[in-house]
């Protein structure tokens, strides 16, 4: 018998590094760089998105007034004096034209300005929509003719860019709708007070406007389209999709066709939303004869598109519940329904909550599939009186509603497009961030 061997010495310590230790903790730190790089770009790439869209469309919020007093004189607008509104409406936006002429001749004496331009052309620094604005007034107030009254008229699109630089006089060398002895005339009424660039509501609750009015252009009527598409989906959507989550997940037997509707489902949510444009468009206008534009018919195709995300996400948030909830049910006698709806239901509320805002947060920001179905192939000139003409009628949506502005001529539609992506990120930021703060505020943890 020999002695046990003895112990191999180790030639190296654990505190000191080897070379293939040294190999990967140099691999480590160089991914992490790449992380942080990749971090960093991801950043910058999204400060530069924000302060593009920021600087592009925050003139959209503001818009250039002229401040002017017109005498609504009795014998232009009402010459029988009889008040009477039949005969006051025949009046049309021709007759209104000379009562601003009028106005700006009595501005220029006023104030003390110089300037050889007749009253005419004075006039064609305001939007077209001045006389019409004046006469929806008269008409809604009778009783002011023959009075002075001071007016707040909308410059044309040209005076509004020179007041925020996109127009200056050597860019408007060919341009026909605007001169420099009208620009010497702007500078003069801006020096009086009587010009001013101030926030413009309009923007926020107006219509859209015709071509020839890029400066009139509002977004609101889109955003009614908009809030009753959402509608449409809120109420199909989340109760279809969360009866067929939760038939999929806790009922339904694990069989070949359960397999193929959940290879589809997956599969629709990966469909280009143009797909679903086509679909509607062959099957609720074509077929079903619903109206087109109408958002009863985006929210329908919404709909289709929104169900494949909030099913899939239901069914996840199904999944997170552990087992044992279910069998602690079962056990102390809950029946199959009961043991779901009393107990796994809840707990995956949040789940539920927060795919369900996303689904409509992606659906808000569609554009193919409405184009497809015709809203954007009008201007939307008037608010919903009804809930049923808000469905109903033809109208627009925000994001169809910015693709329209973006393909327009004029620069000035080019700045409300961005102004409308800014109330757009507006409300998906908001509900996004709802989402999150309901999963949090609901969440249990086990």
């Amino acid at each position: 018998m020999t002695d046990a061997s003895q112990p191999t010495v180790p030639n190296s310590s654990l505190h000191i590094l080897d070379a293939r230790t040294k190999r990967r903790n140099a691999a480590e730190s160089r991914f992490k760089l790449y992380g942080m790089i990749a971090i960093g770009i991801g950043l910058l790439m999204l400060v530069t998105l924000l302060t593009t869209i920021l600087s592009k469309g925050t003139g959209a919020f503001t818009q250039t007034f002229v401040t002017m007093e017109v005498e609504l004189l009795e014998s232009k607008l009402d010459k029988t004096g009889e008040r009477d509104l039949e005969k006051i409406k025949k009046v049309t936006t021709f007759g209104y034209a000379p009562l601003i002429k009028t106005a700006f001749e009595q501005t220029v004496e006023t104030h003390g300005i110089d300037t050889d331009l007749k009253s005419k052309t004075m006039a064609k620094i305001l939007s077209k929509s001045a006389a019409s604005q004046l006469r929806d007034y008269v008409i809604s107030n009778p009783d002011q003719i023959g009075q002075t009254i001071e007016f707040r008229f909308l410059a044309n699109s040209r005076v509004d860019g020179y007041m925020k630089g996109r127009v200056t006089r050597d860019s408007i060398a060919n341009d026909k709708n605007i001169t420099a002895a009208q620009l010497d005339f702007v500078d003069q009424l801006i020096e009086v007070g009587a010009l001013k660039k101030t926030f413009n509501i309009d923007f926020i609750i107006g219509a859209d406007a015709s071509d020839q009015r890029p400066e009139a252009a509002g977004i609101g009527v889109a955003m009614m389209g908009s809030l009753f598409m959402m509608l449409v989906v809120l109420a199909l959507a989340l109760p279809i999709g969360v009866a067929a989550s939760i038939y999929l997940e806790e009922f339904a037997p694990k069989n070949w066709i359960t397999d193929i509707i959940e290879v589809n489902i997956s599969n629709l949510a990966a469909v280009p939303s143009i797909v679903f444009g086509i679909l509607g468009l062959a099957v609720f206008i074509n077929y079903m004869h619903l109206p087109q534009s109408a958002p009863l018919v985006g929210g329908l195709v919404l709909t289709l598109m929104t169900l494949p995300t909030i099913i899939i996400s239901t069914r996840a948030a199904l999944k997170a519940v552990p087992p044992s909830i279910r069998d602690a049910a079962l056990g102390v006698g809950a029946s199959k329904m009961q043991a779901v709806f009393h107990h796994v239901l809840p707990l995956a509320a949040p789940g539920i909550l927060t795919g369900t805002i996303i689904g409509l947060a992606q659906a808000l920001g569609e554009t193919a599939p409405l184009l497809l179905i015709g809203m954007i192939g009008f201007i939307a000139s008037n608010m919903p009186g009804t809930v049923g003409e808000g469905l109903l009628s033809p109208n627009s949506a925000m994001p169809a509603q910015i693709y329209e502005w973006a393909k327009r001529a004029d620069p000035a539609f080019y700045e409300r497009a961005w102004g409308g992506i800014i109330i757009l990120l507006i409300f998906l930021i908001s509900m996004n961030t709802l989402a999150v703060l309901l999963r949090r505020r609901f969440e249990r943890r086990w």
